[in-house]
């Protein structure tokens, strides 16, 4: 698969750019054989005054990238990811080859990792957890409410 991956630098040993429109390189590697495909210099993006995460959409989705793996990509740019078919994937950091595998799924995992997830419970309620406090807290709180309430706790 063929994908973009916004990095500060032009090889494979740079760590992934947290920002996408004014990111210093876009490189499109080969995720089948984690090979650098090109490198893209993305002078016009940060020296921009507008616009740099659209026309950084338009120059990642002109190269037939399936995925985007970045920091964060913006309100404005999205769409026009999404227009061509470029999946974007957000909030990745790391180095770029730790980027690939993470996306990949073949990310290392120490055995004290796999360990641990293997003993958590799975969760339930969609991850939702019900809470247990009575919201009696012991707070200092000077509000100037005049309200009149006896509640009593519960616990």
């Amino acid at each position: 698969m063929k994908i973009a991956i916004t990095a500060t630098g032009n090889t494979l040993d740079s760590t992934v750019d947290p920002r996408f429109g004014r990111a210093a390189w876009f490189l499109i590697v080969d995720t089948d054989t984690k090979q650098l495909i090109e490198t893209i210099n993305n002078t016009a993006g940060k020296e921009a005054a507008h616009g740099a995460g659209i026309s950084a959409a338009a120059q990642v989705a002109d190269k037939g990238v399936e995925a985007l793996l970045t920091g964060r990509v913006g309100p404005k740019a999205l769409p026009v990811l999404e227009k061509a078919g470029v999946k974007a994937v957000n909030d990745v950091s790391g180095s770029i080859l730790d980027a690939i595998n993470q996306y990949t799924g073949t990310a290392r995992v120490s055995p004290q990792e796999a360990s641990q997830r293997q003993t958590q419970p799975p969760t339930q309620n969609g991850g939702r957890s019900q809470g247990r406090g009575c919201g009696c807290g012991n707070g200092q709180g000077r509000g100037q409410g005049k309200g009149q309430g006896r509640g009593q706790c519960r616990r």
